[in-house]
């Protein structure tokens, strides 16, 4: 049975065209890759969209994966660059918000702490596109500014302030959230 069988299995069954091991191997890594998809796209069913395209791409591709490092990793790859293309290509992605009178509150560590990671998704998913792409390309997957520019078709510059910006809008809108949160237990609720 296809569905038993361990990832590296998956793949050399998958190279066989064979579909039990493409949906068993899809059904295993959907849900993560949904979320990946998810924080860049924000609307759910957009992002199930570049998902599945990102699967048919990961099994039409399947064969340029070298069978070293994380396979999951090569995956995740795929699903952020097919998201971003998305982004570039429906999207205005640069849409700048005015957050000049973000207020310096507590440190954003303090109140991530509070928050679970479900609320802090939610508070990304608020970040406009641009910083939303740039926030997510660095403080998730781990690029670097130099890498952000460079799949982004921005400057170094430009992805330093995207990111600065989106902190400073999470900050904001986490201080917000903790005030209400304290203001709740203020009232017993």
């Amino acid at each position: 049975m296809i569905i038993n069988r361990t990832e590296k299995e998956l793949i050399k069954y998958c190279l066989k065209k064979d579909r039990q091991a493409q949906k068993a191997l899809f059904q295993q890594m959907s849900p993560l890759m949904l979320s990946v998809c998810m924080r860049y796209i924000g609307d759910r069913s957009l992002a199930e969209e570049v998902m599945l395209d990102g699967f048919m791409t990961v099994f039409q591709k399947l064969d340029t994966y070298k069978q070293e490092g994380s396979f999951e990793g090569w995956v995740r790859k795929i699903m952020v660059n097919k998201s971003l293309t998305w982004i570039r290509k429906n999207k205005s992605m640069y849409l700048e918000m005015d957050i000049e009178d973000v207020k310096v509150g507590m440190p954003l560590e303090t109140i991530a702490d509070q928050l679970e990671s479900e609320d802090l998704l939610k508070l990304i998913a608020l970040l406009p596109e641009g910083y939303r792409s740039v926030f997510n390309m660095y403080a998730i997957e781990g690029y670097n500014h130099q890498e952000i520019a460079d799949q982004l078709g921005i400057s170094v510059i430009t992805s330093r302030t995207q990111l600065s910006r989106a902190r400073k809008f999470l900050q904001n809108k986490m201080t917000n959230w903790n005030a209400v949160a304290q203001k709740k237990q203020g009232n017993g609720s």
